[in-house]
């Protein structure tokens, strides 16, 4: 898995190695864990996966902004954004590098 993106048949084939499931029944198992954590944030509860991080749903309010190109004043709606705060060993372990 030396790709730039991590996709869910490279998380379906780990699965499938390290654990003897189907290739099938991995892209399954891979496929029911994110859609029961996009329901999760749809929900906009946060999820803690423990010794990973947090993701938390974040409201941002309408503010202003510029028109980059143009350097014209406009609003920024209001949106909701995802937020991920890795743990404090994922975070230690990235600064070693």
């Amino acid at each position: 898995m030396n790709r730039a993106n991590l996709t869910r048949k490279d998380l379906a084939k780990a699965i499938n190695e390290k654990m003897g499931f189907s290739q099938r029944s991995a892209a399954d198992l891979v496929d029911i864990v994110f859609d029961r954590l996009k329901a999760t944030l749809l929900a906009e509860e946060p999820i803690k996966l423990v010794q990973f991080g947090t993701f938390n749903v974040r409201r941002k309010s309408p503010r202003q902004g510029r028109n980059p190109r143009t350097g014209d004043p406009m609003e920024i709606s209001k949106r909701s954004m995802i937020s991920f705060r890795p743990s404090k060993s994922v975070r230690e372990r990235i600064n070693r590098r």
